[in-house]
């Protein structure tokens, strides 16, 4: 259930409005505001209307549902792709990470495992090697990335990473904007 009251109360301190001035705003007084924000008391349609209007908003907006922003994401928000042709899995961490301006995945290679060839794009990737080590191939340039090691390059030509040892690796890798 939305809390008229509260909801009236954020957007009037957002705005670094008092009470006085909201209610001077509106043509209501300030008694009437303290009511309305502690849900004492209910506005009709058009006295709510001009009260938001006073606050730059609509009724529309106001009542639409704006689900807060997810910030912790737990093991049973990844998701999990297996390619056993290639060896490699890749762990999403962050779900539906391809609306935000980057994406963090886990990759795990087997022994002889790699990723795809991604093509050149814009943005930036970065990876930390977790365990094992892999080789990085940046256009006709490759690196040796251990573990505890990083890398972070500007992806303008065909790159992947492969993992020639003879141990699982694990890579936390970051691109932006997201392509995986």
């Amino acid at each position: 259930m939305i809390d008229i009251g509260d909801r009236i109360k954020q957007r009037r301190i957002k705005l670094g409005l008092t009470q006085e001035e909201l209610a001077a705003r509106t043509e209501l007084s300030k008694g009437f505001i303290s009511q309305l924000e502690r849900n004492l008391t209910s506005p009709s349609i058009a006295t709510l209307t001009d009260i938001l209007e006073a606050l730059g908003t609509d009724l529309s907006d106001f009542f639409s549902a704006q689900p807060e922003e997810k910030v912790v994401f737990s093991a049973d928000d990844v998701f999990v792709k297996e390619d056993d042709e290639v060896g490699h899995s890749i762990h999403w961490l962050i779900p539906n990470a391809q609306k935000n301006a980057l994406e963090p995945i886990l990759v795990t290679l087997v022994p002889g495992g790699r990723v795809w060839e991604d093509d050149p794009h814009e943005g930036e990737e970065f990876g930390y090697v977790l365990s094992g080590s892999v080789v990085l191939h940046v256009g006709e340039r490759s690196f040796k990335v251990k573990k505890g090691a990083s890398f972070c390059f500007k992806p303008s030509e065909v790159h992947y990473i492969e993992n020639p040892g003879r141990s699982e690796a694990r890579v936390l890798w970051v691109s932006t904007p997201p392509s995986f």
